[in-house]
């Protein structure tokens, strides 16, 4: 019985030794030369084109940081919202850093990183409305981007009241100029994307009425789900943004102000 066994165990050590060794996708990408993320480019100012047509924005800074220090050159795929995820899992990108909401939803198909964003959200409506806060939202016509949090906040929201309409967009651009041209009467956006949508002077009349009863949506980095490797590399290098000064360098430059408190209390310090 003990020869039997110790042959046993003998060929199922050669067999294993046999079979290829894995490699992790942080090893892929390395060899590669090239980093892609996947960012959102309607969604100022953490992704957009500028006046040159090249992405600019606070994501875009993060995935050439992220790139860099791995000794690689980044590749901003461009993906709306909806498509964040399937650009992913479809292999056309390595990572996402497109303010991706850390959802336990998400999390079962992707990998996510610790917080490395955070917003607050807003009401964004025209002036001539009448709308001064997000209760005057009730039997209102309002839209937003499908995919994002407050979407899907809004319009569970819009459920629960039983009265007015909601209506789903593919962009941020869609959403707003929805707003401007009196499709919906308001929608629900960043902090971020309010300010910048005012200060730009696109769009006239439109005005913030307030901050929305919504948690602070923190958003992370993603990778494939089985990434640990990759999701490991990425956590630390969040951390490093932080703990160098780099995260709130990027804040000043593309947000203005304190940058916004990562830490969750009794959860993340």
């Amino acid at each position: 019985m003990k020869k039997s066994y110790a042959l046993a165990l003998s060929t199922a050590l050669l067999a294993t030794a046999a079979l290829p060794a894995h490699a992790d996708k942080l090893d892929d990408i390395i060899e590669s030369g090239k980093l892609r993320c996947a960012v959102t480019l309607d969604f100022p100012p953490m992704g957009f084109r500028d006046d040159k047509n090249q992405p600019a924005g606070f994501d875009v800074d993060y995935c050439n940081d992220l790139a860099k220090i791995l000794g690689v050159d980044a590749e901003v795929v461009e993906t709306p919202f909806p498509d964040r995820i399937p650009a992913l899992v479809s292999g056309r990108a390595d990572v996402i850093v497109a303010s991706t909401s850390d959802t336990l939803e998400r999390a079962k198909t992707v990998g996510m990183t610790v917080p490395y964003f955070a917003f607050q959200m807003v009401v964004l409506t025209r002036e001539d409305t009448g709308i001064d806060s997000y209760d005057d939202l009730k039997g209102r016509p309002v839209g937003n981007t499908t995919g994002t949090y407050e979407a899907i906040a809004l319009e569970e929201d819009v459920k629960k009241w039983g009265e007015g309409s909601f209506r789903a967009y593919q962009t941020q651009n869609d959403t707003i100029l929805a707003v401007a041209q009196g499709h919906v009467d308001a929608t629900v956006v960043t902090n971020t994307v309010a300010a910048s949508t005012l200060k730009s002077g696109k769009y006239k009349g439109l005005k913030i009425a307030g901050d929305a009863p919504y948690v602070i949506d923190y958003v992370s980095l993603a990778a494939g789900r089985s990434e640990y490797g990759l999701l490991n590399y990425l956590n630390l290098f969040v951390n490093q943004q932080v703990r160098t000064g780099r995260y709130a360098e990027l804040y000043e430059k593309w947000v203005g102000g304190t940058p916004v408190n990562l830490t969750v209390p009794g959860v993340y310090y």
